[in-house]
């Protein structure tokens, strides 16, 4: 029997502006990342829905931010109500250089101004080395004084040998040690305990 449980998750909306994010204010826990990589993926297999967020093969598909209300229940029955937050995928979108640049003002905004992000899951794919846009990304994330956890997707698809060999070239790209990188496999659920363990943790500091 798993220590966390999701009792509940749900839908709330999808933010085009500041003035369209939800006006009740609950813990955030933020998923960004490269187009494609996995985010939607991961958030159904936390909340071990199968559609909660929609995925897709074609990148770009999210264009808006998604609020997902989820409630978390601790091994002593003590629920927590927050906020997973789904962020479009920067890097390749199959859309026009304008509409980028809005989404990356608009997602800068959001990440600088709300004040209950608890920490970002930031995504990358555990068989290619990190790309300039995932360092730059990084680098915001951290000058916004936010905590970050990079979440290292797909793992699934590689053996054992080639996944430690490929962790040390995320570390080494972005400076940080080890035990800020967690391999996940949304497809096995691989990563998904220790990862609510580490979302109540943000929680209760």
């Amino acid at each position: 029997m798993e220590e966390i449980t999701v009792v509940k998750s749900e839908y709330i909306t999808s933010a085009v502006s500041r003035k369209t994010c939800p006006e009740e204010l609950l813990p955030e826990i933020v998923f960004v990342g490269r187009s494609n990589v996995g985010k939607s993926s991961l958030i159904n297999s936390l909340t071990r829905r199968k559609a909660l967020a929609r995925t897709s093969g074609t990148p770009g598909k999210t264009q808006t931010i998604n609020f997902f209300g989820i409630e978390l229940k601790t091994p002593d029955e003590i629920r927590h109500p927050l906020y997973f937050v789904d962020v479009p995928g920067y890097g390749y979108a199959k859309t026009s250089k304008t509409n980028r640049k809005l989404w990356g003002k608009f997602i800068d905004e959001y990440l600088s101004s709300r004040r209950d992000i608890k920490f970002v899951c930031q995504l990358v794919d555990i068989r290619h080395p990190p790309m300039e846009s995932d360092l730059n990304s990084f680098n915001s994330l951290i000058e916004k004084n936010l905590p970050v956890l990079i979440v290292a997707t797909k793992s699934d698809k590689i053996g054992k040998t080639e996944r430690q060999k490929n962790i040390n070239v995320i570390k080494n790209a972005f400076g940080i040690g080890e035990e800020y990188i967690l391999p996940y496999s949304s497809v096995k659920n691989e990563g998904r305990s220790y990862l609510l363990d580490v979302i109540i943790n943000s929680l209760v500091k």
